[in-house]
């Protein structure tokens, strides 16, 4: 039986390695995980086509719903903790205090985590060589992302 591939150090077949570690902090930085120098996102978070610095498209990622999911999983446990800690130090706060602080703070925290995680998961799977990154051609019957769309006018 074959062993599992390295998934931290694959490499293509020029034998440049793609280490996902390092991937995922410049996309969650918001950097492209190829050069570390261009934007991965044009607006908040409208994935750039390719990296304005070096070119890598950019494009063929596939994040669809797990970056809110993670948002949720993450704000959840830290907004439901402060929620439990609050309960426990001080039962007797003003139930409108708890009406202002929880919706706000989680708010805060999903606008702020969401482009995160997203650029962490877009870097993730460059690394992998997922959904069109391992620079091959899908074939027409595999569905593959849109190709860039020029700028209008």
């Amino acid at each position: 039986m074959a062993s599992p591939p390295n998934i931290r150090h694959e490499k293509d077949c020029r034998g440049t390695s793609r280490n996902a570690w390092q991937a995922i902090g410049k996309g969650m930085r918001g950097i492209c995980p190829a050069c570390g120098a261009g934007r991965m996102f044009r607006a908040y978070l409208k994935v750039n086509d390719i990296c304005l610095h070096c070119g890598e498209e950019l494009y063929h990622h596939r994040a669809d719903d797990a970056p809110p999911y993670l948002t949720i999983l993450v704000v959840g446990h830290i907004v439901g903790s402060l929620m439990l800690l609050t309960e426990t130090y001080w039962p007797d706060a003003p139930i409108w205090l708890h009406a202002m602080i929880w919706p706000t703070l989680a708010l805060i925290l999903s606008l702020w985590f969401l482009p995160i995680l997203k650029g962490g998961l877009i870097a993730y799977q460059w690394a992998l060589r997922m959904h069109g990154f391992d620079g091959r051609q899908a074939s027409p019957d595999q569905n593959p992302a849109s190709p860039p769309q020029s700028a209008g006018p």
